[in-house]
């Protein structure tokens, strides 16, 4: 197939809404909600029940709304004075940029732009649904899942995201909504307030993910693959050829790398004996359970998939090994997530590394390629992504500490939930093999990019170096 045809072929598989302006994100959707104050920053809004009766306009700064659940409808007070019962309500702004803040009783502010859709739920919680434009949803998925300084680590999360969300725009169809906010979608837990992010966002719009007959791929990712990635048959049901186990050096050292349980024997043994059948009092089986080793990942333990092992016994992953200390077994693990496509902290690693974003989603995701639809983009626009890149403003408007969004990203990844995934076409696999870049790479960038890149890149391997004796495709982290 030659390129031209390839890429009509890739626009003709493309959904009708990769250009929709807006989608439909149900938020806080995993809690109970029983009542919620919204109130206003930077725009003004109006609130509009039953889909035509306007409740109020020029809702601003100082106002703020409140709504409760009554049977099947919402009930609303502004400013403390009640407006009426309506079975929904939408605050509506046409103002760019307008946001707005939700307070749930219970849980932890949050502000999201554009319109809020208001409804009862089962009679007697509320379901709130952010209509928000496409772009900025994914800026914001960006900022949720993953965390960083540099500019192409939220790029990279952008291109992933994005491919996801055009793959599955109808996933909560039956609900009303597109997506949710929570990792059975993606995690969507506030707008985008880092600009640095907004700008990663811009530079990759409309770069998707494809295999080699321009289907749009799914992109799982994971908090860190423990040196290296799970094939997805090993995971879900479904052999998938762009989603290969490959080595993955650059996840080594990282900060959710490495993990360890301890359980008594009694316990770990009767688990197997109990909910799986086996013998444990033969001596082959007994051995197996307690001397596990796994140099490279393993689908099974005794016939049991590891998959089933960590969710029933909450492990970060399946990726462990264990040894017997008499009356306990220690379980030390490898990685966070279930393993299958991109490593976040891997693809951290390679950036702060200076490889470029396409190498690094290439090494993931097997014989995959990234292109932009509707063809490159602008240079006015993808340069202030760069200039960031570097020149990232700490002093940000961010409710979460760079270790507390580890430990919620690595938190959100450990579901363990089974997805279906539909068969894709045979790819050739292209898989980056070492961190060294080659400097005919960089000079396809700009040459004050690339000139800091290569400075940082010497920096972390000097780093690297002090530390370690091997190169980096060797074993290199001390158990």
């Amino acid at each position: 197939m030659n390129k031209k045809n390839a890429y009509i072929l890739i626009m003709l598989l493309i959904p009708s809404v990769l250009f929709a302006e807006k989608v439909k994100v149900r938020v806080f959707s995993t809690a109970k909600i029983t009542y919620t104050k919204v109130s206003f920053e930077n725009a003004s809004y109006s609130l509009v029940g039953d889909n035509v009766d306007t409740i109020a306009s020029n809702l601003k700064r100082g106002d703020f709304v409140e709504l409760t659940p009554f049977a099947k409808e919402v009930v609303v007070s502004i400013n403390g004075q009640k407006k009426g019962n309506f079975s929904n309500v939408t605050f509506v702004s046409y103002q760019d940029d307008a946001y707005l803040y939700i307070s749930p009783k219970g849980e932890k502010q949050r502000s999201y732009e554009d319109n809020l859709i208001v409804s009862a739920l089962n009679n007697k919680y509320l379901q709130l649904i952010n209509h928000v434009e496409f772009e900025s949803y994914i800026a914001g998925v960006a900022q949720s899942e993953i965390y960083g300084k540099h500019s192409d680590i939220f790029r990279i999360q952008a291109i992933i995201s994005r491919t996801w969300a055009m793959r599955n725009m109808e996933k909560h169809k039956a609900d009303g909504y597109n997506f949710c906010d929570n990792v059975h979608c993606q995690a969507y837990y506030n707008r985008c307030i880092r600009e640095d992010i907004k700008q990663a966002a811009i530079a990759s719009l409309n770069e998707v993910l494809v295999d080699a007959e321009g289907n749009l791929i799914e992109t799982p990712f994971h908090s860190n693959s423990g040196g290296q990635t799970a094939n997805s048959e090993d995971v879900w049901k479904a052999e998938i050829e762009y989603l290969r186990s490959v080595q993955d050096t650059f996840s080594y050292g990282m900060k959710q790398s490495v993990w360890t349980k301890e359980f008594a024997t009694d316990k770990w043994l009767n688990y197997f004996a109990k909910n799986h059948k086996l013998n444990i009092n033969n001596d082959s089986v007994r051995n197996g359970l307690v001397n596990f080793v796994q140099d490279e990942r393993k689908a099974k333990i005794m016939g049991i998939p590891l998959t089933t092992i960590r969710k029933d016994w909450n492990l970060k992953s399946t990726f462990f090994s264990v040894y017997y200390y008499g009356d306990k077994v220690v379980l030390e693990g490898r990685g966070y997530g279930h393993g299958v496509g991109l490593s976040q902290e891997g693809a951290i690693r390679m950036v702060e590394l200076g490889m470029n974003y396409k190498d690094i989603l290439t090494h993931y995701y097997t014989g995959a390629q990234v292109v932009r639809l509707g063809g490159e983009m602008p240079e006015e626009l993808e340069q202030p992504a760069l200039q960031l890149a570097y020149n990232h403003n700490t002093n940000v408007e961010n409710n979460n500490s760079e270790n507390e969004m580890v430990n919620l990203i690595a938190k959100a990844n450990t579901s363990a939930e089974a997805v279906e995934y539909k068969r894709p076409s045979q790819t050739t696999a292209k898989v980056a093999e070492t961190a060294k870049v080659d400097e005919t790479n960089k000079t396809k960038r700009s040459s004050d990019l690339a000139s800091r890149m290569l400075s940082t890149k010497k920096q972390l391997e000097s780093e690297s170096s002090n530390k370690n004796t091997n190169n980096e495709n060797d074993w290199v982290y001390e158990w």
